[in-house]
C-alpha cells in the first residue's frame, strides 16, 4: 500500500510522520506550512520542524496521472517505448557492425604480419644455413653483386621432354609443388595431366580421365594429391603416388574455367561457364555449397581464393571482377574497369593487392583496403594476358600471355621480359623464394628462367 501525503494526496518523494496528528506528509510541502503557521495542518496543534520523523522507503513509484490511465494513453505510452527500444536497438546494431569490421580489419592485418614474419623467419633460416656451408676459399673473387630491382635470367629450356601429346599441342595450365617447387605439374590440350620432376628431368606421372582439355591444375602443398579442372565439367582429384583417380567432384553443369584450394588444403573453390562458383570437400569429394549471382547472369571465367581464405574472387565474362565472402555466401565489392572477359586474377601473398588481366590488353592492380584501382598497366595492342602470379614474398609479379613479363612490386615497373615461347604463354610460377621462374605455352614446351 503506498504513502500518500496529507495536504497534496499524492505519492511523496520524501515522506515523513507527524507525531502530533499522526499523519504522512511530503517533507518540502509540510516544512513550508510550519514555517508560516507553526501548526499541524491536520488539527492546529503547534508543531516544529524538529518533531517530524522521517519514514525510510525503497524509490517510490509515483501512479500515472489520471489522464494516462486511459485505454489510448496507454497504447500511446506502450507504442512511444516501442519506439524508443527499436531506435536503441538499431544504434546497437549499428555499433556492433562497426565493431566487427574493426575486428575483422584487425584480424586481417594480424594474419597478413603473421604471414610475412613466417616468411622472414624462414627467409633468415635458409641464409643462415647457406652461410654456415660456406668456406672461405684462397684466390676466389667475389662474384659482382646484382641488384634486385634488376634480377638476371637465364633460360633453361625443355620444350624436347613431350610432357604432352604432339597430335594435340599446347600445355594450357601450369602449378608447382609448394613444398618442393621443383616438381611441377601440367594440363594439356590432349585431356592429361602430367607431373614432372625438374632435378629429375623425367616425368612421374600422366593421368588420364578427362574427356575434354585440361585447363586448370593445383598441386596439393602438403600431399602427394594434384586437382584439375577440365570443359568436360568436371573436377578431379588423382594420386601421384598411385597415378590414378579418386575422386570426381561434379559440381558444375558447364565448362569449369577456374580452380583454387582453400588455405586449408581441405576444399576446392570452382567457377564455370554455368554461373556458378561451388565449394567443395577434396576427401568426401562433396559440394557444400555452389552460388550465383542472379542478378549479373553471366559466365564466370577464373576464380582464385584470398590467402586468408575468409574471401575469394572472380572473374566475369562481361568484365566484373567480383569479391565474395566465403562465410556469408554474398558478394561484398565489384570491381569495375575492364571493358573485356576477365582471363585471371592473382591475389598478394600479403593480401594486400590483387592484380587481374583480361582481353582488353590491360594489366589493373587494387588495394583491396580501400577497394579501388590504383594502378593501370596498359600492354601492347592485342596483348592476350593468360596467367598472372605473385612470387611468395610479394616482391615480383609475373604475367604470361603473348610474352612473359615480370613486375617489382610497389614500383610496379617492367624488370624483366621473356620472349622464348613461340605460341601463347598459358601458365606462369615462381620456384621457391623466386630463384627461377617456369612457363608453359600453346607450343607444347615448358621453360624455366633462373632469376
Amino acid at each position: 500500500m503506498s504513502l500518500v501525503c496529507a495536504i497534496s494526496n499524492e505519492v511523496p518523494e520524501h515522506p515523513c510522520v507527524s507525531p502530533v496528528s499522526n499523519q504522512v506528509f511530503e517533507r518540502r510541502l509540510i516544512e513550508k506550512y510550519i514555517a508560516e503557521n507553526g501548526t499541524d495542518p491536520m488539527n492546529g496543534q503547534p508543531l516544529s520542524e524538529e518533531q517530524l520523523i522521517d519514514i525510510k522507503v525503497s524509490h517510490p513509484i509515483r501512479p500515472k496521472a489520471p489522464s494516462a490511465t486511459s485505454i489510448p494513453a496507454i497504447l500511446k505510452s506502450l507504442q512511444d517505448e516501442w519506439d524508443a527500444v527499436m531506435l536503441h536497438s538499431f544504434t546497437l546494431r549499428q555499433q556492433l557492425q562497426t565493431t566487427r569490421q574493426e575486428l575483422s580489419h584487425a584480424l586481417y592485418q594480424h594474419d597478413a604480419a603473421c604471414r610475412v614474419i613466417a616468411r622472414l623467419t624462414k627467409e633468415v633460416t635458409a641464409a643462415r644455413e647457406a652461410l654456415a656451408t660456406l668456406k672461405p676459399q684462397a684466390g676466389l673473387v667475389a662474384p659482382q653483386a646484382v641488384p634486385a630491382s634488376q634480377p638476371a635470367a637465364v633460360v633453361s629450356d625443355r620444350q624436347t621432354l613431350g610432357l604432352h601429346s604432339a597430335s594435340v599441342p599446347g600445355i594450357l595450365s601450369l602449378d608447382l609443388c609448394p613444398s618442393d617447387t621443383n616438381k611441377v605439374l601440367t594440363g594439356g590440350a590432349d585431356k592429361n595431366v602430367v607431373v614432372f620432376d625438374k632435378n629429375e628431368e623425367q616425368i612421374v606421372a600422366t593421368l588420364k580421365g578427362h574427356t575434354k582439355k585440361v585447363t586448370s591444375v593445383i598441386y596439393h602443398p602438403s600431399q602427394s594429391v594434384v586437382f584439375s579442372a577440365s570443359p568436360d565439367s568436371t573436377i578431379r582429384v588423382w594420386s601421384v603416388s598411385g597415378g590414378n583417380c579418386v575422386q570426381v567432384i561434379r559440381a558444375h553443369e558447364a565448362g569449369v574455367t577456374g580452380l583454387s584450394l582453400h588455405a586449408t588444403g581441405d576444399y576446392l573453390l570452382s567457377s564455370s561457364e554455368d554461373q556458378y562458383w561451388a565449394f567443395s570437400d577434396i576427401q568426401t569429394g562433396r559440394v557444400l555449397t555452389k552460388v550465383t549471382d542472379e542478378s549479373a547472369g553471366c559466365a564466370l571465367t577464373c576464380a582464385q581464393f584470398h590467402p586468408d581464405g575468409l574471401i575469394f574472387g572472380t572473374g566475369t565474362a562481361d568484365s566484373q571482377i567480383k569479391i565474395w565472402d566465403l562465410k556469408e555466401r554474398t558478394n561484398v565489392a565489384n570491381f569495375p574497369g575492364h571493358s573485356g572477359p576477365v582471363t585471371s586474377i592473382a591475389f598478394s601473398e600479403n593480401g594486400y593487392y590483387l592484380a587481374t588481366g583480361a582481353q582488353d590488353s590491360s594489366l589493373k592492380l587494387w588495394d583491396l583496403r580501400k577497394l579501388k584501382n590504383f594502378k593501370t598497366i596498359a600492354l601492347d595492342n592485342n596483348y592476350e594476358v593468360k596467367s598472372l602470379v605473385f612470387d611468395q614474398s610479394g616482391t615480383y609479379l609475373a604475367v604470361g600471355g603473348s610474352d612473359i613479363r615480370v613486375y617489382i612490386c610497389k614500383q610496379w615497373s617492367e624488370v624483366l621480359n621473356f620472349s622464348e615461347h613461340s605460341g601463347l604463354v598459358t601458365g606462369v610460377a615462381f620456384g621457391e623464394n623466386a630463384q627461377f621462374l617456369t612457363s608453359t605455352g600453346m607450343d607444347r614446351s615448358l621453360k624455366f628462367y633462373s632469376l
